[in-house]
């Protein structure tokens, strides 16, 4: 059997933003896996998707990261992940843990905002925040116990369709994250500009994207102008 070199040119075009936090260089990298299995008929299952993917920005493009955003796009919806060691599972030598898939209908309105002119990579975030976790950093680490927590009370607010309490938990977990790191001063302004129109908010990712809830049409008309 003769086995031959094959060469593959991949091109794309995205409009996500770049360095802003919207996770798009992983969706570059999931739509790539797609269209990979695709062409190879090869099935990977569903759960190690994000895994994979992760490995793939970890170990060949040295990028710091987690499984969020990965999860979110393999799934593509509303998911409720749950990392505790409790739920640590092993597949083809990739580990994966509680995704729970969540109807949409269930969250009230949202909007999302990011800043044109600043931008800030990933690794930027995550390198600091992943070092002092190895640490053992106790603001750190109580601070992600607290997100895992928040995480989890967000999940049966939206079960129970409670949108006020829903608006809290993610203004907390803003303050979470506020009291562990040091935030650039615009990405603050951001959140706080938001508040100020009556929406809660919080960083969509690493830093530089906004997301929250709104209550009605008055106060996302209120949001715009405020932001831009």
């Amino acid at each position: 059997m003769t086995l031959h070199e094959q060469n593959f040119t991949i091109r794309y075009h995205t409009n996500i933003p770049r360095q802003v936090g919207l996770a798009g260089s992983s969706a570059i990298i999931t739509a790539t896996l797609r269209c990979l299995m695709e062409f190879y008929a090869v099935d990977v299952p569903l759960v190690i998707q994000p895994s994979l993917v992760l490995s793939v920005e970890r170990d060949e493009l040295r990028v710091a990261a987690g499984l969020q955003d990965r999860v979110a796009q393999t799934y593509e919806g509303l998911v409720y992940m749950d990392f505790g060691a409790e739920h640590e599972r092993q597949l083809h030598k990739l580990r994966y843990y509680q995704y729970e898939p969540l109807d949409p209908g269930l969250l009230p309105p949202l909007y999302l905002a990011y800043h044109h002119g600043f931008s800030e990579p990933t690794e930027v975030f995550h390198n600091d925040a992943q070092e002092r976790f190895r640490r053992g950093d106790a603001d750190v680490v109580n601070g992600m116990r607290r997100v895992a927590d928040l995480a989890a009370s967000a999940r049966q607010v939206l079960l129970d369709r409670d949108a006020d309490r829903l608006s809290r938990i993610v203004d907390e977990n803003f303050d979470v994250r506020r009291s562990i790191f040091t935030l650039p001063g615009w990405q603050v302004q951001m959140v706080d500009a938001a508040r100020a129109c009556g929406a809660s908010a919080n960083f969509a990712g690493s830093g530089g994207a906004i997301v929250g809830t709104y209550e009605n049409d008055a106060m996302f008309a209120a949001l715009r102008p405020a932001l831009e």
